[in-house]
């Protein structure tokens, strides 16, 4: 008996040292508590002894997650809701009903800096951003339209050229490189009238994600940055109307549960009409007429627990006319329009093979169609240019979730179809009909991207993506004399291609890594890189594109725009993280960008390669953010150093140059930036928000004399954009009054008091010159240059 007692003891030792290893499964759903919706892409943490662990809950809002045996804290947390923690003993699989109430009074869901199931010190990724609308709805907002673009431009790397921009520039990118998403459909044109309010239905949409360091390998296409805006699910199980009038628009939403539990439709419009108040803005604005309406559907189908199907639609309209801007070469007009359509349409099934696998598969197609309408004096008859661009795309991504790993792969495949201009004359005798041959093209990918926790200190977001680009006939291609220097006088051959036949095709690899490495567990710093393509962009001679700007595939002439950005970062936060600190800074180098030749014209040109210009691009900058999350006042300041210089340098001919060859400043080149965004939350029924924006004045090309010559004035220039505007600075106010009422009622009101530049800074947009006698002079043009109020009513029904 005596020798077996090692031996028993040694077994006694070994089940336990087995017990202690042995793993069970917590699962669960998360649901938001009012609508009792599930909650997507909800973070899941589990911490045991100082070990954290995590996962994302599916479109269902189920989570699965392994663990070992023992007391763990589990926390869930979803950007717009409170944070859900417990601790429980895993002795058995074990299963959560969890149910988040939402909230509007936190700064944790206005920016997060990153995102994921690690804190933000924790996470791989650099320059993530998020803005929730509730929150958003907060800030204030010019003619008291909530703008998801102007809000965008309080955050560090993040501007425009002005006030009427039509994009944003992010991290030295130019407007048409970014990516912009909603629902997964791309959005060619993301504002509305010329630049002023952005085109995304404020009621419709659930969040959005801001990519402007790190970006997954399954984006791509673009150079710069992604913007993926989301659309939320319709309520399954309640009925919601909702909604509001401004000066500016009117709005509408309603839900509604089609088969309780199981199919559901959301509708959401906006509409403005009032285009007769923009001559009490300003006298400038006396002949302008203005209106623009967008529309979203979206229906929700839960077919069974393991497949849900999601169908959207979503249409936009534009038209803006003046005499100011100009009309058509050769048209007598007396008025000029510019008219634009967006026409979105997807479709998504979503399968959970287990807990841990599922695909997700999107078929999409969008259509951006802007014309160019000029009425002509005598016959009130509207000669038209046309433009149009179709895109269709099908996608699909497998994932795979461990505990301390997620695996994602994917394919995708876009088929572009452009038509570069197209002048109808309709009944003018003085016209003709024209038309650019069309372009057609197609661009493959495929990716794969593993984000994995190495060590409590150590994670690892690595992704490879490769695309292949193929431009397609029918066309002709020319050949020049003089390689890259193209000149349209040195045609030396062409080439034509059937339909279908490839012209030309690029392609590569594009790698992507984050890297974080903690210092403390609560200070962390980061590195990342990112190489992207671009195979389509537009080509303009214009400061910031109008939308009705010339979109133009890579061919034969025209290569793909390869960008790669560098950055690293160090991250803080402070007193249980009520604060946030982060600093990050980037480096950004693009070969074959894009600029023009002096005189270039590109409307109706067949040939765009002859008036274009190709070169390089470089950016770096620095940008400190420091945000306070929690409390009655929550906000953020953060200040930006950047800059955006450009090198044309295609030969000795001048015509081949630009600034002699020397690097130039880019048109959004603004070195200084200083942001801030306040919010004192006075209880349940009243906000205060302040927003302070200070940035340099943009780069702009004035004449340096004046040629008289047969009784005509023209200009002489010699540098590119060798001045500045002056500064920017601007302070805006808004005072949110909810349910005033006092009363706890299914019908909920909402007052929006928003004074926009408060104190009536006249910000110069640009300057011009006009010839007044024998002489030239320069005028100064502001678009807002006084305080601009508004009052805005929102009403909520459940």
């Amino acid at each position: 008996m005596s020798r077996l007692l090692p031996v028993v003891i040694l077994l006694i030792l070994s089940v336990s040292a087995v017990n202690a290893q042995v793993t069970y499964t917590l699962s669960g759903i998360v649901r938001d508590s009012a609508s009792m919706q599930p909650v997507v892409r909800a973070a899941v943490v589990l911490d045991y002894e100082k070990n954290t662990t995590g996962t994302y809950t599916d479109d269902r809002g189920y989570f699965s997650i392994k663990a070992r045996s023992g007391q763990h804290i589990v926390v869930v947390r979803s950007v717009g809701y409170v944070p859900f923690r417990t601790t429980l003993y895993l002795r058995e699989n074990k299963t959560l009903d969890v149910r988040l109430p939402s909230v509007s009074s936190q700064l944790e869901e206005v920016v997060v800096t990153s995102k994921g199931y690690d804190r933000n010190v924790r996470q791989p990724l650099l320059g993530v951003s998020q803005i929730s609308i509730p929150a958003l709805k907060k800030m204030p907002a010019a003619l008291g339209e909530v703008d998801i673009l102007r809000s965008l431009q309080m955050l560090p790397g993040v501007t425009s050229v002005g006030e009427a921009a039509n994009g944003v520039n992010i991290r030295g990118g130019t407007t048409d490189q970014n990516l912009i998403l909603l629902d997964d459909t791309p959005i060619f044109n993301p504002t509305h009238m010329f630049g002023l309010f952005s085109v995304f239905p404020p009621d419709a949409v659930g969040g959005l994600d801001l990519y402007k360091g790190n970006v997954p390998a399954r984006y791509g296409g673009r150079a710069a940055s992604v913007l993926d805006i989301s659309l939320r699910n319709p309520d399954l199980n309640q009925f919601k109307l909702s909604g509001g009038v401004s000066l500016v628009s009117n709005r509408l939403t309603v839900e509604t549960p089609i088969i309780k539990g199981k199919l559901a439709l959301m509708v959401s419009g906006r509409g403005a009409f009032n285009d007769f108040l923009l001559r009490l803005v300003s006298p400038r604005l006396e002949n302008i007429r203005a209106k623009f309406g967008d529309g979203t559907a979206k229906l929700f189908w839960r077919v069974n627990d393991r497949n849900t199907i999601t169908a959207m639609g979503y249409y936009s309209q534009d038209l803006f006319q003046t005499n100011l801007l100009g009309s058509l070469a050769n048209v007598n007009s007396t008025a000029t329009q510019y008219a634009q359509q967006t026409t979105n349409g997807m479709v998504r099934w979503f399968h959970e093979f287990n807990p841990r696998l599922n695909l997700q598969t999107t078929a999409l197609v969008s259509q951006y169609i802007p014309e160019i309408l000029s009425i002509e004096d005598s016959t009130n008859n509207k000669v038209v240019l046309k433009q149009s661009l179709l895109q269709r795309q099908i996608k699909s991504n497998l994932n795979y979730q461990l505990a301390n790993q997620k695996l994602e792969v994917g394919i995708s495949g876009i088929q572009y179809r452009l038509n570069p201009g197209e002048l109808i004359p309709n009944s003018s005798p003085a016209v003709n009909y024209q038309k650019t041959p069309n372009e057609n093209a197609l661009e493959l990918a495929i990716h794969a991207e593993d984000e994995i926790s190495v060590s409590d200190r150590l994670a690892v977001s690595v992704g490879l993506r490769y695309s292949h680009f193929l431009n397609l006939g029918p066309s002709v291609v020319r050949r020049y004399a003089g390689g890259e220097s193209v000149d349209a006088t040195t045609v030396v051959d062409s080439v034509r291609y059937g339909a279908g036949q490839v012209t030309s095709q690029y392609g590569g690899l594009e790698p992507r890594l984050g890297l974080r490495y903690s210092l403390t567990p609560n200070a962390s710093i980061k590195v990342g890189y990112n190489l992207m393509r671009q195979y389509l962009q537009v080509i303009t001679n214009t400061t910031t594109p109008l939308p009705t700007v010339r979109w133009k595939t890579s061919d034969a002439h025209i290569q793909p725009q390869v960008s790669q950005l560098w950055s690293a970062g160090y991250f803080q936060n402070f007193k249980n993280n009520i604060f946030e600190l982060s600093t990050e800074v980037y480096w950004r180098s693009t070969q074959h960008v894009l600029d023009y030749k002096p005189g270039a014209d590109f409307l109706l040109q067949p040939y765009p390669e002859t008036q274009l210009l190709p070169g390089h691009s470089k950016a770096y900058g620095l940008e400190l953010m420091i945000a306070r999350k929690k409390g009655e006042l929550t906000g953020w300041i953060n200040y930006t150093f950047s800059r955006t210089l450009n090198q044309v340098n295609q030969g000795v001919d001048f015509q081949q140059q630009i600034n002699n060859g020397d690097w130039y400043r880019a048109n959004y080149d603004r070195p200084h930036s200083l942001n801030m965004s306040l919010t004192i939350n006075q209880g349940k029924h009243h906000s205060f928000s302040f927003n302070f924006a200070y940035s340099t004045g943009r780069p702009y090309t004035a004449p340096e004399g004046f040629i008289r010559y047969q009784g005509r004035t023209y200009p002489y220039y010699d540098e590119r954009n060798q001045y500045r505007l002056p500064d920017y600075h601007r302070l805006d106010f808004a005072w949110n009054i909810y349910n005033p009422s006092m009363k706890n009622r299914r019908w909920q009101s909402h007052w929006t008091f928003t004074v926009y530049n408060l104190y009536g800074r006249k910000n110069v947009y640009s300057i011009f010159y006009r010839t007044e006698g024998q002489g030239t002079n320069p005028y100064r043009l502001s678009i807002f240059g006084a305080p601009i109020p508004s009052l805005t009513y929102n009403f909520e029904f459940k």
